[in-house]
């Protein structure tokens, strides 16, 4: 044996999550066969949001991991807020962030008749009742947690008056509110939840697939369980609030199924983000009034919205990765998903150069009409990405903030009598002549250049170091772009949190900061809506959708380090 051989040091295994756990005991055991059958069941009454991104990576990564099945089902058992534009919109955030349910979209309108069936057969059981009262006498009876319940007036109707009454709320002959079909199990239950749940109402709405066939629909603890029953869902994974749900969950499914194969619902908590709010209805809000573009506005934590902020899914994935599941809730540092996003980028974006608030340098002693071409490396970390042609010429942009007239003793940019390295090309020195505008603000900056010193020329001078290395455009083959600047929506860490205080109240002012007249290096001319770039030395970067022909608009992802937690110290 070769004793100079390396030997592979094997990869740590990564403990179980305990769904993992739970999951793995079930295979051992044999449970429904072995199989693993998950499914991801959205309302279609609004956008994804990262919650909902991290809640996919595990019910398809579960379904991945064991060789098994996940399911996308709507949850479509309320028309008047639900519309296909959530549907189609949640679908495209799916696949966008790589998963691929099994089978054809599912919805739980696909079970409606089952369902009204089970309800039936409830009602002959003499576990289902018609109710008249209203929403607040419901609730009234009901009572607390600490004192029980009373009795419906209406518990006690015959089976057929039940039956009559149903299949009359069916056929539309009673207004809206004025009864329900409830469910006859302990008004005395500790669990509020049992105490007689409803199990439909009725709503005169138009659904959007079933159009105007039905005006009762079944409310969720009804419908989830016997929904994931005829999927042959084995594990019907939720968030920590549905823990309260289960023992109906279970209720339903004891009622209702009589078969070895049973779903078993299982709860991890939510993971939260902090400067965000994840709320659909404080989404809605900002939507609504005008505090962001739209939902896709890239300060918003949808899917789509990081999207257009020029996240991507293999990010998420790692976030949802890192941030794994517990079963206490948990609040994630936002500076954690910017991490994610950084170390995806840093290997694949290619790097350009843009000046997003330009002062124009001239260098005196370059001959003026020379141009010549400079290569430059696209991505270091990349070694198949290769190199570009980059326009070197007299007059060139670089950042005003890398210049400074009267500069401190540490400041390594450019000042005058001071040398800094042009990024692949040339070292220059900054001359005492400075242009100014009529306000004293510098309008060109006037250099000399080594020629010795071009980068990678193989010359002495080449590589010379000196201690500041600036980016740069050349003048004349600039493109100029609208660049706007995101940053975190709230200046808060739990905007929400606040009992008094409205959580539009720590809405951060400096959100969105829009630049103009940018100049970018000629290379980004072809660039497309969703390209992603890093811009060297400032970030990371993404064109907008709102680019059209002649107008460039690029959005920043996230900056090349997290300064938030600097700034905010």
């Amino acid at each position: 044996m070769d004793t100079n051989q390396h030997i592979a040091e094997p990869e740590e295994e990564k403990a179980l999550n305990f769904i993992e756990q739970i999951i793995e005991e079930d295979i051992a055991n044999g449970k429904n066969g072995g199989k693993v059958h998950t499914r991801f069941p959205p309302e279609p009454n609004g956008y994804l949001h990262i919650g909902h991104a991290t809640s996919i990576c595990l019910n398809f990564g579960l379904a991945a991991k064991y060789n098994g099945k996940c399911n996308l089902r709507f949850d479509d058992t309320n028309p008047s807020k639900e519309d296909v534009e959530f549907t189609d919109a949640i679908q495209e955030d799916i696949k966008w962030l790589g998963f691929q349910w099994d089978g054809p979209v599912r919805y739980a309108s696909d079970y409606f008749q089952q369902l009204y069936d089970w309800a039936e057969q409830m009602i002959l059981d003499g576990k289902a009742y018609v109710d008249d009262q209203s929403a607040e006498e419901i609730s009234a009876g009901r009572r607390t947690i600490t004192e029980p319940g009373v009795n419906s007036p209406y518990r006690d109707r015959t089976v057929e008056e039940n039956l009559d009454l149903f299949r009359r709320m069916k056929a539309g002959e009673f207004p809206e509110g004025s009864r329900v079909l409830r469910a006859k199990i302990d008004m005395a239950s500790p669990n509020m939840l049992m105490r007689d749940p409803i199990m439909y109402r009725i709503i005169y709405c138009s659904h959007h697939r079933t159009g105007d066939k039905w005006c009762i629909y079944p409310m969720y603890d009804f419908t989830h369980g016997q929904c994931d029953y005829l999927e042959g869902i084995t594990h019907s994974i939720c968030t920590l609030e549905f823990e309260i749900h289960r023992p109906l969950y279970n209720w339903f499914l004891d009622e209702l199924t009589h078969t070895e194969y049973r779903p078993q619902q299982i709860e991890f908590a939510r993971r939260n983000l902090n400067y965000t709010v994840m709320s659909k209805r404080r989404l809605l809000e900002l939507v609504q009034k005008g505090y962001v573009a739209g939902w896709d506005d890239p300060r918003m934590p949808t899917v789509c919205g990081l999207r257009r902020r020029g996240y991507t899914p293999e990010s998420i994935r790692m976030f949802a990765e890192k941030v794994g599941v517990a079963r206490r809730e948990i609040v994630v540092d936002m500076a954690l998903l910017e991490y994610c996003v950084r170390e995806h980028l840093n290997r694949v974006a290619p790097r350009v150069m843009a000046v997003l608030e330009p002062v124009k340098v001239v260098l005196d002693n370059y001959p003026e009409g020379q141009v010549e071409m400079v290569e430059i490396e696209n991505n270091p970390e990349d070694e198949g990405a290769g190199t570009r042609q980059v326009a070197f010429s007299r007059e060139l942009y670089i950042e005003r903030d890398d210049f400074m007239e009267n500069a401190p003793k540490k400041f390594f940019r450019l000042t005058p009598g001071q040398e800094v390295r042009l990024k692949g090309a040339y070292i220059i020195k900054c001359t005492d002549r400075i242009e100014k505008d009529a306000d004293g603000n510098v309008t060109v900056i006037h250099c000399t250049y080594d020629p010795d010193s071009r980068s990678g020329s193989g010359s002495e001078a080449s590589n010379r170091k000196v201690k500041g290395t600036l980016h740069w455009v050349s003048a004349p083959h600039a493109i100029e772009a609208e660049v706007r600047l995101y940053d975190r929506l709230f200046k808060d860490e739990d905007p929400a949190g606040h009992k008094d205080v409205d959580f539009k109240e720590f809405i951060n002012e400096n959100s969105l900061r829009v630049l103009q007249g940018c100049k970018l290096e000629a290379s980004l001319a072809n660039a497309k809506p969703g390209d992603r770039f890093q811009f060297q030395r400032l970030g990371y970067f993404c064109v907008d959708p709102d680019t059209t022909e002649g107008r460039l608009v690029i959005n920043r992802t996230v900056s090349l380090k997290d300064t938030w937690q600097k700034m905010n110290k």
